[in-house]
């Protein structure tokens, strides 16, 4: 029998943003029920798998250093009140070169926002991070209080957290919505009807899936790979504690040090190949010798260092880089948001607080989030 339950807001999609969003909703401000095809932080998500860089550095950006230090409280927050241990303050190095215009701006960002960090010289690297090769750098941008988020056991967590909160939370498939106007109820392939006053689609790369008339040329899910190399026996030099998160933004690669035994992670930036989320074989190979040649000349120690895992995934990638939070032109209670554009995961807390405000008591979205501003040609603008 189909379920004439109704809700406050549905949610659908148990990614970070999603996870979040209900939880936000569900602590005191309504009935929710969040929704997902495949389950929280499943293989095929781009909430899935192992890790993700929290860092506060977006060079001239304030928005998104302002996010990520407000998300960062609310992710040690809730680490401290659940103990499910999914920060890992590592610290993370910022690799850069006087050519590159976007560290000058990120270190006057960090200073203008009040977030510790430090400007280090090739020489003072090398003191430090005796592992790492600095020939080609002119200097780094540390930042100590900033890390690692364990990012399959955080969105579970959420969702669990979400769940005490008394929402409610289930695997189905939902059908987009047709028509215009108000949506009374949403449907599920297997037959059930979800009526609410409010719908959030938080659906990642699946998002063009659901609208493809709105969003196909709008989000482009793209195929990225990761890979752990693993250090030499007994050697503790790149584990936690002794080898800091990183990023080359020139060279658009990042990675980050051994956590639990699982070999040092690293993989490229780069726009991948357009991919389909449901039908893209996740086995990966493509950008093994690109992260080689830059492991090999970056961290020579581990130089013939073997692949223990690997890892293929997907960003979804909006037109300008920024993410998508905004209401459904034709359904004036649903929005729409996603365009996690590679970078997305860390915000997750603080991007829930703002939906779930806008969700209830209304307002305009900040208009680099809007569908006003992203336009049907790709263009890379966050880094």
């Amino acid at each position: 029998m189909p379920d004439r339950r109704t809700y406050d807001v549905v949610v659908i999609g148990a990614g970070v943003f999603g996870a979040w969003t209900a939880y936000r909703l569900a602590r005191g401000w309504g009935k929710v029920l969040l929704v997902d095809a495949y389950g929280a932080a499943n293989s095929r998500a781009s909430s899935g798998g192992e890790s993700r860089i929290i860092r506060m550095g977006y060079g001239a950006d304030e928005i998104y250093t302002r996010w990520s230090k407000r998300a960062l409280e609310l992710w040690r927050e809730f680490d401290a009140q659940t103990g499910a241990r999914i920060f890992d303050r590592t610290g993370v190095l910022w690799m850069a070169r006087d050519a590159e215009k976007v560290a000058s701006d990120t270190l006057a960002t960090l200073a203008k926002v009040g977030v510790p960090h430090k400007r280090l010289s090739p020489a003072e690297i090398e003191k430090r991070f005796p592992q790492i090769a600095c020939d080609d750098l002119d200097f780094a941008i540390y930042e100590p209080e900033s890390g690692v988020l364990m990012a399959r056991r955080a969105v579970q967590k959420v969702v669990e957290e979400f769940q005490k909160a008394g929402g409610t939370y289930q695997i189905a498939e939902v059908e987009a919505p047709t028509g215009s106007g108000l949506v009374d109820a949403l449907a599920t392939w297997s037959g059930e009807t979800l009526r609410a006053d409010n719908y959030v689609f938080a659906c990642g790369p699946w998002l063009p899936w659901i609208f493809p008339e709105l969003l196909d040329h709008r989000i482009f899910p793209t195929r990225q790979e990761v890979y752990f190399f693993g250090a030499p026996p007994g050697d503790k030099s790149y584990a936690a504690g002794n080898f800091p998160t990183w990023l080359d933004v020139g060279m658009e690669i990042y990675g980050m040090p051994d956590l639990e035994n699982r070999g040092v992670k690293i993989a490229s930036d780069r726009h991948g190949p357009p991919v389909d989320p449901k039908r893209v074989e996740r086995v990966a190979g493509e950008t093994l010798s690109l992260v080689r040649d830059y492991l090999s000349r970056r961290f020579p120690a581990l130089r013939d260092a073997p692949v223990v895992e690997s890892r293929v995934c997907q960003y979804e990638n909006t037109s300008n880089g920024d993410f998508l939070i905004d209401r459904h032109p034709n359904f004036e209670n649903v929005w729409l948001v996603g365009g996690g554009s590679g970078h997305g995961f860390k915000h997750g807390p603080a991007l829930g607080e703002y939906v779930a405000k806008l969700v209830l008591e209304g307002g305009e979205t900040e208009q680099r989030f809007s569908l006003a501003t992203k336009q049907t040609v790709q263009n890379r603008a966050v880094y």
